[in-house]
């Protein structure tokens, strides 16, 4: 028995490089979109317009992510690009209500004034977890069960879609930590730490995820050798 390193397949090294490259879109279309087009072009940022911040950020990533992630759809030969857009269109909402629920659940304020705040934020947290899961998952229930459940990912799809969605729900989780603190802090308003919180988390968990797919496709394959 002799060990080598390899790439197990041309198939699978294809779909290393092609996630890397998705994730490389949505870091980047993201932070063009705070930095650029919110910031520099309409002088908008969390703090002062978050209304109109999480807009942009959501109206500037959904696209992306939603044809990014449909490229990328298990069964190509079954499912067309556009159903793969259509489920990841149709699950926006979907996901958008969850997060909602979530977070009044745990605390978030209720009210006219947090309204819009509310819906925009749950739109943006939804493109980050379950809309990627329902462009490239479908309707597979198996895959849906392993991803809620928190599976240990087994294949470079899992790594694609597992570590950004965890990594946004951690991150919100983190960021809204100093909420309740009476430092009496102007980005301490619902949802401006949070969104911090769950931007950070995207943005490491996509860095994370690429990370382990290359590890994924550079492990020591065993072979037989006489």
């Amino acid at each position: 028995m002799k060990y080598i390193w390899s790439f197990e397949s041309y198939e699978e090294e294809k779909e290393a490089n092609n996630s890397i490259a998705l994730h490389l879109l949505s870091s980047t279309t993201l932070l063009c979109a705070y930095f650029i087009v919110s910031q520099y072009v309409y002088g908008f940022d969390l703090v002062t317009h978050p209304t109109q911040t999480l807009r942009i950020l959501l109206i500037v990533e959904a696209p992306v992510v939603i044809g990014s992630h449909s490229w990328v759809r298990r069964n190509p030969k079954d499912c067309s690009l556009l159903k793969a857009a259509g489920r990841g269109l149709l699950s926006l909402p979907i996901g958008a209500l969850l997060n909602a629920f979530g977070a009044i659940v745990l605390g978030a304020p209720i009210g006219i004034k947090y309204l819009a705040r509310t819906a925009y934020w749950s739109l943006l947290m939804s493109l980050f977890t379950f809309v990627p899961a329902a462009c490239v998952f479908g309707s597979s229930r198996i895959d849906w069960q392993h991803f809620v459940a928190c599976d240990k990912p087994t294949e470079i799809t899992d790594y694609m879609i597992y570590f950004p969605a965890y990594g946004a729900v951690v991150g919100a989780w983190v960021g809204a930590w100093p909420m309740p603190l009476d430092w009496e802090r102007p980005w301490q308003e619902w949802p401006i730490c949070v969104t911090y919180g769950s931007v950070a988390g995207y943005l490491v968990g996509l860095l994370a995820s690429s990370v382990c797919i290359l590890l994924y496709v550079k492990r020591p394959t065993h072979t037989k050798s006489d």
